[in-house]
């Protein structure tokens, strides 16, 4: 895009004895960042040089160059004989935005934006503020807020490159050539460190846009992730730490406005990474050399399809289905509980989890044991977490992919080896009973959680949350909305 900057920020731009307001040094910062272009009229250099202060004058003008001059154009015909020197200036640099000649104009004149608004032009004229925050969603995508998962640029960890972990990695290609190549582009990564804060995962990623992903040379539209190499360490197999990665990448991914999530995978020596690319929606698309293409597509908004809905969970994950075919509940979960299976959930404080439950934490696919009574929940069912007690709030979302009823702790132990942190002694002790295990996928938390005050005031629930409760779709999707803020 194309920004015309007014007077009043180009001064503070290029007087250098004046301390630039954060959000326009950002706005610059970003507008290098999408190569966007910053431009000034004529009518602002003769605004400069009546500046009475010489020195301040003589430093803007010198700068002013490394930006690109709008060319002149015809006279501004809203300028009469009778116009102030200050309105016809503010006139030509509104009239060159009327006449196209930039995207939009920078200002944080209030009579300008006020003449904006009376030429219709409004929509084109920006503060600071709403500029920059044109630019952050063009530009700046929130980086995921994972526990145990960082996101960092690859020279930060460039002196590790000697571990055993990145051995595997040297086989196929001269890894450490492309390594460096990639730290010097600036190109990030998320990784899982081990307790001496080696790299023990690690999936370094990059935005593209109508690249070929493929020897057939196929090309996605709109951007996709390319998850560039996807590796989790033998040290910390089976603690789910490539759903995490995952986790990571279709958060990144949604921000990012990502149409494709992509990578390529060599089928003769990962074949555990495929069976999980395959379990969260991501399907063969040909070959590239020796490596399987996998490609999930990224859907900004759930399909409409009437697929059954585990598979469509799986497919379009994280997406699922919410129509009224659905049935949707509230479970009621204590907190000690809701602290196991929830170790990330914001409330709980934060911060890295002990190694028994460093498996779980931000895991997608997750277990819920419990003696409930009710045997209404099917596969596919839409579960609202309550948390008891001490929040009396609704935290979080999950869809279920299976439900069972059991007393043999080992056929429970089989079901939920992978999906949580209770112990062999824990799940012996609730096997005593007849024990419903819930086996679901964990969609989000709530930014605001939704009280227990506001739920009956919106007539949601009518009592204490005490057992498993079914609640109509009007009330889900009052509850999606969540308060007013």
């Amino acid at each position: 895009m194309r920004f015309l900057l007014d007077t009043n920020i180009l001064i503070p731009l290029q007087d250098s004895l004046a301390i630039l307001r954060p959000n326009l040094a950002n706005f610059v910062r970003l507008a290098g960042l999408g190569h966007h272009q910053l431009l000034y009229h004529a009518a602002s250099e003769r605004d400069i040089e009546r500046d009475r202060d010489e020195a301040r004058r003589a430093r803007t003008l010198q700068r002013l160059r490394q930006y690109t001059r709008l060319p002149e154009a015809d006279p501004c015909p809203w300028n009469t004989a009778g116009t102030s020197v200050n309105d016809a200036c503010d006139n030509e640099i509104l009239y060159a935005i009327y006449r196209d000649a930039a995207h939009a104009l920078i200002t944080e004149d209030q009579k300008l934006l006020g003449k904006a608004r009376l030429r219709g032009l409004s929509d084109r004229v920006y503060t600071i503020q709403t500029a920059e925050d044109l630019l952050a969603r063009l530009h700046q995508t929130p980086a995921p807020k994972l526990l145990n998962i960082e996101n960092v640029e690859l020279h930060t960890f460039s002196n590790q490159l000697g571990g055993p972990f990145f051995n595997s990695l040297r086989e196929a290609y001269d890894f450490d050539a492309w390594f460096r190549q990639k730290a010097r582009d600036g190109r990030s990564a998320w990784i899982y460190r081990a307790r001496d804060r080696s790299v023990a995962a690690m999936c370094i990623y990059a935005i593209q846009e109508d690249e070929h992903i493929n020897d057939a040379r196929e090309r996605l539209g709109g951007r996709a992730l390319k998850l560039c190499t996807f590796k989790v360490g033998e040290l910390v197999r089976g603690r789910k730490i490539g759903e995490l990665l995952l986790k990571a990448a279709f958060l990144y991914a949604t921000g990012a406005r990502c149409e494709h999530i992509f990578i390529h995978v060599n089928p003769a020596r990962q074949q555990p990474l495929i069976d999980l690319l395959t379990d969260f929606g991501f399907k063969p698309r040909g070959s590239y050399g020796a490596d399987t293409v996998f490609v999930k597509r990224h859907h900004a908004r759930p399909p409409a399809l009437l697929t059954p809905p585990v598979e469509y969970l799986r497919d379009y994950f994280p997406h699922y289905r919410s129509d009224i075919e659905i049935q949707k509940f509230i479970v009621p979960i204590q907190p000690k509980y809701h602290k196991v299976i929830f170790p990330d959930y914001p409330g709980n404080g934060g911060g890295p989890q002990a190694d028994h439950q460093a498996h779980v934490g931000n895991a997608i696919k997750l277990a819920y044991l419990s003696h409930a009574p009710s045997n209404r929940v099917q596969a596919g069912d839409i579960v609202l977490f309550y948390r008891s007690q001490d929040m009396m709030s609704i935290t979080s979302l999950g869809v279920v992919e299976r439900v069972m009823a059991s007393s043999d702790a080992d056929e429970i132990v089989q079901a939920v080896r992978r999906r949580t942190v209770y112990s062999r002694g824990e799940i012996e002790q609730m096997a005593r009973r007849l024990t419903k295990v819930m086996l679901f996928r964990h969609i989000e938390h709530f930014e605001m959680p939704r009280p227990y005050a506001w739920l009956r005031s919106e007539r949601i629930v009518h009592g204490y949350i005490q057992s498993i409760t079914r609640i109509p779709d009007e009330s889900f999707s009052r509850i999606l909305r969540g308060p007013e803020r």
